[in-house]
């Protein structure tokens, strides 16, 4: 596991064009992105071919990076989840659906999903389990299965301007109890 220095670092060089910091970024950073984005897709060639369109807005886009704000794998992982929630969004808007060879598809996790799952998995439970229910589930559906703000606000019938404030609020709890 590197440490938020060396991602930084590897952020910086491949701002300026580096190609080796940029493949050490990749070695480094790409399991933990590739999780991030199946849960959201639950493809994996979708997945596989998200995680190369993400690497090149990375590589675009990495001068944009400002060490000192939010942690590198923060930074990192808002981009793989707004790309995979994008992806997401677009499929089902042309009612784009899974082929009925993915709808029968072996889905038990694989080694990479079950070395991910882990360590962090039992502090993320524990904090998720701080929240109010509904709070939990709405964050849930909002940053894993990308629901939008309207649509939370509509199955939790609740004002949007107030599923806003819970979510903005159940983030801030969350990242709380996951620091101490």
């Amino acid at each position: 596991m590197s440490t938020r220095e060396e991602i930084e670092a590897l952020i910086d060089a491949t701002a300026t064009g580096d190609r080796s910091a940029f493949a050490a970024l990749y070695g480094h950073t790409s399991a933990k992105l590739f999780g991030v984005v199946l849960r959201i897709l639950k493809s994996d060639t979708e997945t596989e071919e998200a995680v190369q369109e993400i690497y090149l807005k990375i590589w675009r886009n990495a001068d944009r990076y400002r060490a000192g704000g939010y942690s590198p794998m923060t930074w990192l992982i808002t981009i793989a989840r707004n790309h995979a929630i994008d992806k997401l969004r677009a499929r089902r808007a042309t009612g784009a659906g899974l082929s009925e060879a993915e709808e029968i598809a072996d889905v038990t996790p694989g080694p990479e999903a079950l070395a991910m799952a882990s360590s962090d998995r039992a502090r993320i439970v524990n904090c998720f389990g701080q929240l109010p229910l509904d709070r939990a589930e709405a964050v849930r559906r909002a940053y894993l299965q990308g629901e939008t703000y309207a649509e939370l606000a509509a199955r939790f019938e609740v004002p949007l301007n107030t599923m806003r404030t819970w979510l903005r609020r159940s983030l801030l709890k969350l990242k709380e109890c996951l620091s101490e």
